[in-house]
């Protein structure tokens, strides 16, 4: 199984995007404006819009992307059975490439939730 540090991904993420924050603040305020409001409860549930959003990570072959919404939907009480049946739908439209990106999301998962499958 992979040995992948989703957690230490994210922090080299933050940590190399900082500088760009600071020089580009106002894009990148806009860009977190545009995350909060797509995000946010609606007709679809924030919970359901990272399993979209993380579906879109694993079918794009996105490691970063996978940790983040991995942690977010944790955070909002999303279970391992709705992201086994989620990653069930992402690799039908992304084929073997997001089958690999599925175990991905599957080992970030056990890390991050401390669960052992």
């Amino acid at each position: 199984m992979s040995t992948f540090d989703h957690t230490g991904l994210m922090q080299d993420i933050n940590a190399c995007l900082a500088p760009f924050r600071k020089s580009q603040s106002e894009a990148m305020k806009g860009f977190s404006q545009l995350a909060q409001a797509s995000m946010a409860e609606g007709a679809i549930s924030a919970k359901h819009k990272e399993l979209i959003a993380l579906a879109i990570g694993v079918s794009q072959h996105c490691s970063g992307c996978i940790g983040f919404h991995v942690k977010a939907l944790h955070k909002l009480g999303g279970t391992r059975a709705e992201l086994e049946e989620m990653l069930t739908v992402a690799v039908y439209m992304g084929g073997g490439p997001s089958l690999m990106y599925a175990a991905e999301a599957l080992k970030a998962w056990d890390v991050m939730t401390g669960a052992t499958a």
